[in-house]
């Protein structure tokens, strides 16, 4: 068994006293940590410190988080980065303008410093548990699936999916013509009991549909419940 460094963790926020306070319990939780104040400052230690993980503040000097996050997610380097999102706002409409653009989980404020590094853990955990029970590949149609890598060929080309869509690929393609609730893929995906709404489920859906046509008749809506990929790619 080889050691592994504990992981590090990019926390971008301008309010000084929260950074105090996350970097605080971070390091008490063994994790290590470096800092932003700025969206630009955030980019640019993205690339000098390689994070394992990013706690990305909404409202931010020179760009803001929702800036932030859609560069990174069209950049293939940071495209797969976990990112909690925190945001000080309770309009519902720019948690999923975050989830749209894969942000992978969002904590309000004002915030517990113990519920975020649990949903770190749990964020960790998920992403362990899909390594370790990867299995060689997933094909469906044209579409190749593989854990290992962490890739999704359609095609022959490459399709670059964020964290969570990539999870919730990966369920449905486990599962053909079985229907998954909203409630079981946020558990299998998110890794935790998650409290917040399962619309979260339908804004990743809807973008996996956007980057991958197919989807758009192959995953069915079931009234009520969720979603279940259909057993066979519908015909062109």
């Amino acid at each position: 068994m080889t050691d592994r460094s504990p992981q590090k963790i990019l926390i971008v926020e301008d309010e000084p006293d929260i950074v105090r306070l996350v970097k605080h319990y971070l390091e008490n939780a063994g994790f290590r940590t470096a800092v932003a104040q700025s969206g630009v400052e955030a980019l640019t230690l993205v690339q000098s410190e390689r994070p394992d993980l990013m706690i990305l503040d909404l409202m931010l000097p020179e760009l803001d988080g929702i800036e932030v996050c859609k560069r990174l997610r069209n950049t293939p380097e940071t495209a797969l980065l976990p990112i909690i999102m925190l945001t000080a706002k309770s309009d519902e409409s720019d948690t999923i303008v975050g989830l749209e653009l894969g942000a992978d989980d969002y904590i309000s404020k004002p915030f517990s410093p113990k519920t975020l590094v649990t949903r770190i853990k749990a964020l960790f955990r998920r992403l362990e548990r899909t390594e370790n029970h990867a299995r060689s590949s997933f094909t469906y149609g044209p579409l190749i699936l593989d854990p290992l890598r962490h890739e999704v060929v359609v095609n022959g080309r490459e399709v670059s999916l964020t964290a969570k869509e990539f999870g919730l690929l990966e369920q449905l393609l486990r599962h053909p013509g079985r229907v998954l609730t909203r409630d079981v893929l946020l558990n299998t995906v998110w890794g935790y009991n998650y409290f917040g709404t399962t619309r979260t489920v339908d804004v990743h859906i809807r973008r996996l549909k956007l980057k991958i046509p197919l989807l758009n008749d192959a995953i069915i809506s079931v009234k009520s419940l969720g979603y279940k990929l259909a057993d066979h790619p519908p015909a062109k």
